[in-house]
């Protein structure tokens, strides 16, 4: 709900379901973090300083813990703000507003910066505007979330792509896809490219976690 209203407020959104998945997806290409106390896997608090840490951006809590000592706590952790669920849309609107205050303009990229239509990697080229893959000269043809995939693979290719990340950006919502779903989805996008250039393998599972673009050997 959060990434929705968000994303209709005009904010890119990057959502992660665990408190190691947080530091994980956390890059400098973040410039504000909502963090909720109750992760599974390190908690809201356990991963403060190390956001902090890997890069210095807002944080703005997010928990029904009331305690003003708790509150107290995190600030000294390094959180910038704290809202209290439950909370009304325009209160935690206002509140990311005025967070970017500090945030130069030039660094924040918002969802009304328009998106790259050609992208390259080594010898595959994607054109979002034209819906058309190549791969070493020879056109792919992809079905929607094929197409999708390859194009969150190619706009992040020094990252590894989460599964709930891609299950966002390809299928708009964690539950509408799982495990298997995706799974057959990249084993026919590595067939179709593996077609065009047999000897290359585009895309490297990194096990538990999701997938990334493999690095050309040298």
């Amino acid at each position: 709900m959060l990434r929705i209203l968000l994303t209709q407020n005009g904010y890119r959104t990057l959502c992660a379901y665990s408190g190691t998945e947080g530091l994980l997806v956390h890059s400098a290409e973040i410039n504000l973090i909502l963090l909720d106390l109750m992760l599974p896997g390190k908690s809201g608090e356990e991963i403060i300083k190390e956001l902090k840490k890997k890069h210095p951006v807002p944080v703005i809590v997010i928990s029904a813990i009331h305690e003003v000592d708790k509150k107290v706590d995190l600030f000294s952790l390094g959180a910038n703000d704290y809202i209290t669920k439950p909370f009304h849309n325009k209160e935690l609107l206002a509140r990311i507003v005025a967070r970017f205050r500090d945030i130069s303009p030039e660094s924040m990229e918002m969802e009304t910066s328009p998106a790259k239509p050609l992208l390259t990697y080594q010898d595959i080229t994607l054109d979002s505007t034209a819906f058309l893959v190549t791969c070493s000269g020879k056109n792919v043809c992809l079905s929607k979330h094929e197409f999708a995939l390859l194009r969150l693979l190619m706009e992040n290719p020094k990252r590894v792509c989460t599964k709930s990340m891609i299950y966002n950006h390809v299928w708009d919502d964690e539950n509408s896809a799982d495990d298997n779903t995706l799974n057959v989805h990249i084993s026919k996008l590595r067939k179709k490219l593996k077609e065009c250039s047999p000897e290359q393998d585009y895309i490297e599972t990194v096990w538990g976690v999701g997938y990334r673009l493999r690095k050309k050997e040298m």
